[in-house]
């Protein structure tokens, strides 16, 4: 089944053309990683698939395009990690994991117990158990992170859209956030998009990685076809040097003399 699909999808930010006909497909349960330099278009890619910013082209949510969907039903759909996400000023962390219960919430919109056990284990996954009373501004970098990706799990939504998860979080902390989602992805066949600097990090948890650069694709293939020293060359103005494969592939910048 095609989770995504895209059809030649430009976005017009003031007077920059952010994205230019951007067009594939991203299959049910399959791990995308979008990779590129800085203003090649990931993140306004994800706004896009997200229904946050407006786009020429067609973008399909299991067959039907995302700017004809209310908002409650993009969210049963989709959860979307902003790479700079508004936190409310005196909400405690348990509070805001909650929100993300809200498309599931009846009419009367009173969290049930159900609600109430899925921002539970969403904190205990994140190791958020001994945070949760604590507000939001008086977390680390790090450990807002860590909430703001509970908030989105907690949703259940069969898509996850990530923009630099790994942002703010040091490396026991990005290995174990990839990991859950990771799991989750073999729980429930979750289907997962993320804009990534890393791209050793995107090379060992993606299935494919679809290189940005100048606003379009400029190369889709298996993590051991795009992560070459040619390639990051080419679109990065870097040179590095590729060791092992598959899980165990690293890609190293190489210090110039």
């Amino acid at each position: 089944m095609t989770r995504i699909a895209l059809g030649s999808v430009s976005v017009q930010l003031g007077p920059t053309l952010a994205l230019d006909g951007v067009g594939g497909e991203v299959a049910s349960g399959e791990w995308v990683a979008l990779i590129g330099p800085n203003g090649a278009g990931k993140s306004t890619l994800l706004r896009a698939i997200a229904g946050l910013v407006r786009y020429s082209g067609s973008i399909e949510l299991a067959g039907d395009e995302v700017s004809g969907l209310p908002r409650r039903e993009v969210a049963r759909r989709l959860a979307f990690v902003p790479q700079a996400p508004l936190l409310p000023i005196g909400m405690r962390v348990d509070e805001y994991v909650l929100l993300g219960r809200t498309a599931h919430l009846g009419p009367f919109g009173y969290e049930g117990q159900a609600d109430l056990e899925a921002a539970g284990r969403a904190l205990a996954r994140l190791d958020l158990g001994a945070l949760s009373r604590r507000r939001l501004q008086t977390l680390s970098g790090g450990e807002q992170q860590r909430a703001v990706l509970a908030r989105a799990l907690v949703q259940e939504a069969p898509l996850l859209l990530l923009d630099e998860p790994t942002t703010s979080l040091d490396i026991g902390r990005q290995q174990q956030a990839l990991e859950l989602v990771a799991a989750l992805r073999e729980q429930r066949e979750l289907t997962v998009v993320s804009a990534m600097h890393d791209i050793t990090l995107a090379a060992q948890y993606a299935d494919r990685i679809v290189v940005l650069a100048r606003a379009r694709v400029v190369a889709d293939g298996r993590p051991d076809e795009i992560a070459t020293p040619e390639l990051v060359a080419e679109h990065y103005g870097a040179e590095v040097r590729v060791v092992g494969e598959g899980a165990s592939l690293a890609v190293i910048p190489v210090r110039r003399a």
